[in-house]
């Protein structure tokens, strides 16, 4: 890439499957060590998992959030809004199962 873009890459987004549960936070550890992450995307997010993961994963690697997957199409990747998730952490829906 930089034969073309001198100062490529831009951005290194890593993207992690929210249903890996504890394990997106080793694989984020890992990932890390080979290069410099400088954002994440987050999937799956549209069924069990909740991606509470995440909280960790960007306390510990101080990378943004910057979009979030809740479905499988095109349209179902999202800008990140930390308020809505944080909310959906702890939505009433789920207290009450």
């Amino acid at each position: 890439m930089r034969k073309v873009i001198p100062d490529a890459p831009h951005e290194v987004m890593l993207v992690l499957d929210a249903s890996t549960g504890q394990n997106a936070f080793q694989q984020a550890k890992e990932f890390s060590r080979a290069t410099d992450i400088t954002s994440l995307a987050v999937t799956k997010l549209d069924g069990t998992a909740k991606g509470g993961v995440v909280i960790g994963i960007v306390d510990q690697l101080k990378v943004p959030v910057k979009y979030i997957g809740i479905g499988e199409g095109v349209d179902d990747l999202k800008v990140f809004d930390k308020k809505e998730f944080v909310n959906s952490l702890f939505s009433k829906e789920d207290i009450d199962k």
